[in-house]
């Protein structure tokens, strides 16, 4: 049988932009707060001849022959994410968090009753009730936010909200929140007023699985979360459930939400759980929060207002606005310095959503790499100078080529897999 062609020679347009992007990671700083690099058994797992098995249902009960092997290892998916968060039960076939978020509605709310979660403006996400989203389409929503002074989150004024509008749901978490979460008290205001309680740690869910934040799920009903951002693995969601919930939820996942799940991706994320257990994944994610704090009061420390005063997690927000730049340009110049970062309104953001007074960063990638507080220090130093000189096309060329020395100082899967950094390479590599 003649061996199948190899990326390159099927498709070169195809393979040169993997090439491309490939470049662009090893050489660029990622400071976006919802990305992170997945280790080699992940991307492996994520390519692999699962991807030809459909598999509608669950294990041992589908709808298609041939899932004996899936079954497998759909079931230790399951049991991997039910051991690292201590569950009940726990669904892996969500193909997103958006779409876990979803699960959850259908699964507990008829069209119409009413979702009380953080507004997107104060640092939510779309599916906690924002007007555009299906989440503020399908039903009626109650958006909660922040004490203006404080920029924390006021459990008083939620539990009084909670009071007024009888929410059938009470949605925890953000995208964009730098402070620990009290899953305690939400579940306290959700017990008084009869509701549900989930929590969405999608962002924080690594730091969840390593101790390094407190665990929402002795509180919640349901938690929604991704497998990529701080945990590390590959594109997707799951979501955990106390056991009285497990069989209506699983129907609402399927046959309610999604046909086929995606094996080969539900295989990388049992990988993922795997490796999530391992020591190495648990220090990095108390450094990523060490970092993450060093890069904020750095920026204090340069002049910059840090939106509710610091960070307790992997993300913090910049106000920009004494700086005389927004969010969207902030954006485009380090951009052109190699570093990406993402514009986010700020709390009570005057300006449109689309240019932001604000940047979100987030030190998860950074820590991957195996920087620590010294490269914290030196990347605010980099923006700072960047802002400051962004009309010196000479000057952003220098600080361009300082970005490219950290880079290659911290080749990105050096520290990630504490082995052989030339066969990852090459993994990346043999397609183009």
């Amino acid at each position: 049988m003649q061996k199948e062609p190899i990326l390159t020679n099927y498709d070169p347009s195809i393979a040169h932009l993997i090439h491309q992007e490939w470049e662009r990671e090893e050489h660029e700083l990622n400071l976006i707060a919802s990305e992170n690099y997945t280790p080699q058994a992940v991307l492996q797992a994520t390519g692999s001849v699962l991807t030809n098995k459909y598999a509608e249902g669950y294990p041992g009960k589908r709808y298609y022959g041939g899932c004996h092997v899936v079954d497998q290892v759909e079931t230790i998916a399951i049991n991997r994410c039910k051991e690292l968060f201590a569950a009940d039960h726990a669904n892996v076939q969500p193909h997103s968090g958006s779409q876990a978020n979803m699960a959850v509605y259908m699964a507990l709310l008829k069209p119409g009753q009413t979702i009380m979660g953080m507004s997107l403006a104060a640092g939510g996400h779309l599916t906690h009730g924002h007007g555009i989203n299906f989440s503020g389409t399908f039903y009626k929503t109650v958006q909660y936010g922040v004490n203006a002074e404080t920029e924390l989150l006021d459990y008083d004024a939620i539990e009084a909200m909670a009071h007024e509008h009888k929410p059938h749901l009470i949605v925890a978490g953000a995208s964009a929140y730098s402070r620990t979460l009290d899953f305690d008290r939400f579940a306290s205001i959700a017990k008084a007023v009869d509701a549900k309680l989930l929590v969405d740690m999608a962002h924080i869910a690594g730091l969840v699985a390593a101790g390094a934040h407190p665990s929402p799920v002795p509180y919640a009903d349901f938690v929604s979360s991704t497998t990529h951002k701080t945990l590390r693995g590959p594109r997707g969601g799951f979501v955990l459930c106390k056991q009285e919930y497990a069989q209506n939820f699983d129907k609402a996942v399927m046959p309610g939400m999604q046909g086929g799940p995606l094996l080969h991706v539900i295989a990388a994320k049992a990988v993922g759980f795997k490796l999530a257990t391992e020591q190495t994944f648990k220090d990095d994610q108390f450094q990523t929060i060490k970092n993450c704090q060093a890069l904020a009061k750095a920026f204090q420390d340069l002049g910059y207002r840090i939106v509710s005063g610091g960070t307790d997690n992997h993300l913090f927000m910049i106000d920009l606005r004494n700086k005389n730049i927004t969010g969207l340009q902030t954006e485009q110049l380090l951009a052109q310095v190699g570093m990406s970062i993402n514009r986010n309104a700020i709390p009570f953001d005057p300006q449109k959503p689309w240019i932001t007074s604000g940047i979100r960063l987030g030190a998860a990638a950074c820590t991957t790499r195996g920087m620590k507080e010294q490269e914290m220090l030196l990347i605010a130093q980099l923006i700072n100078e960047a802002i400051i000189h962004r009309d010196d096309a000479h000057k952003l060329k220098t600080i361009k080529e300082q970005v490219q020395i950290l880079c290659k100082k911290f080749p990105i899967y050096e520290h990630l897999m504490n082995t052989d950094f030339t066969r990852t390479q090459n993994l990346y590599r043999s397609c183009c």
